[in-house]
């Protein structure tokens, strides 16, 4: 029998024992599942599996490693999004003085995006009458985090963090063909436009041969180059250099139709305005595995909680507090797990998972998190009567994934799957590990 010598939730004196016979059959399913295949057998991995109900480990495969865990990260994020942030995110704090209306951003990354409907934020800002001046005291925000690729700079996953976002900080490019008329499609016209409009530059290719739409922005200012493609509707998002305050300063400036200023005068807020309810925000992150929504939700947790936006800040407060109980002290270094920096073993995965669950309810994990068929989860179907709520992560040449699994018989537990330096390809090593999951799920 196998003891663990170090407690990874905080029972005293609890050591965590393996059932032999139970771990021997979760073993040998992962010898059958998972190591007979080239792709995880050549590669670095990480399991751990947690059943609730009997409080430890049942199975474990170097769950104390550390491991480059990719988007697994938007998991803690969410604990510090759910932990600080109030029901409604905070949009914007504000100050009248005399005719001018002083705002104080908070890095609410909804204002004006199109997931949503409503803005309340936008709706009170053109509502006023007198001057608009931004407040950027005890703001600076680094438009990338540590450790992320440069040149993935085009790539929408790759939006600038900002204090003040606007419409996600990318710009949507839209190209539109005429099906219904001939001629239009006989001279192979397309008509492409911004969301939102812009004044920023644009030059366009005389290439009509390029069969698919693209747009490529300068890597050091807001010039776009659009290639028209051979598709009859595309969209392409583009992120544009926030340059601080400056970019949303113009493009707030143009939908309100009047100068927008900035000030790096303190100011003492006297109002707040709220936009939308954080678990809408929450449940996009983790089944779209949004980059960006992760990246401003630890910004606004920040705010919340030392009161800057600072990212690193929030970091280093977390693993001193809340979570100081981490099995093995990470390298956390972002809110997306864009960077290769992270570091983080399945134990540590595990153990923030059931921290969410005992904290706040598994009805609430089961509403943020995506399920079988859900979002990333999408192309993972089972019919055996299980379920899974799960957090995929990717990157080159790393897979994971980690969440709660409903077995069969409705006992409940908490795996984490984490794979590194592998060369095969997603699809693969997906369809291998739901096998040994479902299994897994069918024999509890």
């Amino acid at each position: 029998m196998h003891v663990f010598r170090r407690v990874i939730f905080s029972l005293p004196l609890v050591f965590f024992l393996f059932s032999c016979s139970v771990s021997r059959k979760i073993h040998k399913m992962a010898a059958t599942q998972l190591f007979s295949d080239p792709v995880f057998r050549d590669a670095h991995t990480g399991i751990a599996v947690f059943d609730v109900e009997k409080n430890k480990l049942i199975y474990d495969y170097q769950s104390d490693k550390y491991f480059v865990p990719a988007s697994n990260v938007k998991i803690i994020t969410l604990y510090a999004g759910i932990k600080f942030l109030p029901d409604s995110i905070v949009a914007l704090k504000y100050k009248r003085t005399g005719d001018t209306l002083f705002v104080i951003p908070t890095g609410d990354p909804t204002f004006l995006h199109p997931d949503f409907d409503h803005h309340p934020a936008f709706d009170f800002l053109k509502k006023q009458t007198g001057n608009i001046v931004v407040s950027a005291a005890n703001r600076k925000v680094a438009a990338w985090g540590k450790g992320w690729m440069w040149d993935d700079y085009n790539e929408a996953y790759m939006a600038e963090k900002s204090v003040f976002p606007i419409y996600g900080n990318v710009i949507r490019w839209n190209q539109v063909r005429d099906s219904s008329s001939i001629a239009a499609m006989a001279r192979e016209e397309a008509f492409i436009y911004s969301e939102p409009d812009i004044n920023w530059k644009v030059n366009f290719s005389g290439d009509t041969a390029a069969k698919v739409f693209s747009v490529q922005r300068s890597f050091d200012e807001n010039k776009f180059f659009i290639t028209q493609g051979k598709e009859l509707n595309v969209q392409r998002e583009t992120p544009f250099i926030t340059h601080g305050l400056q970019s949303a300063l113009e493009l707030l400036s143009d939908i309100l139709g009047k100068p927008v200023d900035s000030t790096t005068m303190g100011i003492t807020p006297e109002g707040t305005i709220y936009s939308q309810p954080s678990d809408s925000l929450f449940r996009i992150m983790m089944h779209r595995s949004d980059n960006f929504y992760a990246e401003q939700t630890l910004l606004m947790a920040a705010g919340q909680e030392v009161n800057v936006l600072d990212d690193q800040q929030m970091i280093r407060y977390l693993l001193k507090n809340d979570l100081a109980g981490f099995p093995q002290k990470p390298r956390w270094v972002d809110g997306s797990g864009l960077s290769r920096y992270n570091l983080f073993t399945p134990r540590d995965f595990v153990w923030v998972l059931n921290k969410l669950r005992t904290e706040y309810g598994m009805n609430k994990m089961k509403h943020l998190f995506p399920g079988a068929g859900e979002g990333t989860l999408q192309q993972l179907h089972w019919d055996n009567g299980a379920a899974i709520y799960a957090k995929t992560g990717s990157v080159s040449g790393v897979w994971c994934l980690s969440g709660f699994l409903y077995a069969k018989s409705g006992r409940l537990l908490i795996f984490s799957i984490l794979l590194n330096n592998h060369q095969g390809s997603a699809n693969h090593i997906r369809e291998k590990a739901g096998l040994f999951l479902s299994q897994l799920a069918g024999r509890n």
